[in-house]
């Protein structure tokens, strides 16, 4: 083992041991929408009565509960079967089946659909992040709105997601690929070798890459939240070290006038 390996092995959990626990337990009823109403003023009167699509769904919570508030109609999409017989089960569950659908493809049928799209903690998983805002984008009416929320991004203390195993913050930063992925081997034995292969995938989207990408979308941003470690967003307006800082972005974007 090399140097660099058992420096961030010391400095991460016991292999064996539970996983450091995560700051989110789970999504509930009560939960599911509660971080698209900090982000995005007035969120629940502004999805009453729309069609909405939920991009990278999940387990469905977040689209059962769009219905639940409002929402005319919600289709979930997500690439993973599981997820999509999730939200299946949970939409039947909850009572809202007649107004939620899932599936793991949008096909033509969905396309300039939807008053609202959503994004929300997908975008930094994504592997080709341009198709998948072309995607979303050929999904919206003509006078619709693309909300987008992820977190954290990829230079944010914990831009990794290897917090499950370390505390140690920028650790993808100060430590390379090669070192990160062979100390994770320890505590998930998945054969991921590089951060685009662990679950989920990790596209390591920063905050300037994402502004990058929607420049060059033929979207425009209406509506932009930086949210900083520990509250200091005046961190996020300061050049070159706001990258290190910034720990969820979220904007409102529609289409070019």
């Amino acid at each position: 083992m090399r140097i660099p390996e058992k420096i961030l092995l010391f400095l991460s959990r016991k292999p064996g041991s539970s996983d450091n626990p995560a700051d989110h337990k789970g999504w509930n009823e009560d939960n599911a929408l509660s971080l698209l109403c900090r982000v995005f003023p007035n969120f629940i009167n502004n999805i009453a009565g729309k069609d909405i699509l939920d991009v990278g769904c999940g387990a469905g919570w977040q689209a059962v509960m769009l219905a639940k508030h409002g929402a005319r109609y919600v289709l979930g999409l997500d690439t993973n079967p599981r997820a999509v017989k999730a939200g299946r089960d949970l939409a039947r569950t909850l009572g809202v089946r007649e107004k939620v659908e899932f599936t793991g493809k949008l096909s033509d049928r969905f396309k300039a659909r939807f008053d609202i799209v959503i994004s929300q903690n997908s975008m930094e998983h994504f592997g080709d992040p341009v198709k998948v805002l072309d995607y979303m984008k050929s999904a919206l009416r003509p006078n619709g709105t693309i909300l987008i929320t992820f977190g954290p991004p990829w230079f944010a203390p914990y831009g990794s997601h290897m917090q499950f195993f370390t505390r140690m913050p920028w650790v993808n930063i100060i430590f390379s690929e090669k070192t990160v992925m062979n100390v994770r081997r320890h505590f998930r034995n998945d054969g991921a070798r590089r951060y685009e292969e662990v679950e989920s995938g990790l596209g390591k989207m920063s905050r300037a890459r994402f502004e990058r990408i929607v420049s060059t979308s033929g979207l425009s941003i209406r509506y932009r939240k930086l949210d900083c470690v520990k509250g200091m967003n005046f961190l996020g307006n300061l050049p070159f070290v706001r990258e290190l800082f910034v720990n969820h972005v979220s904007c409102a974007l529609s289409r070019q006038r």
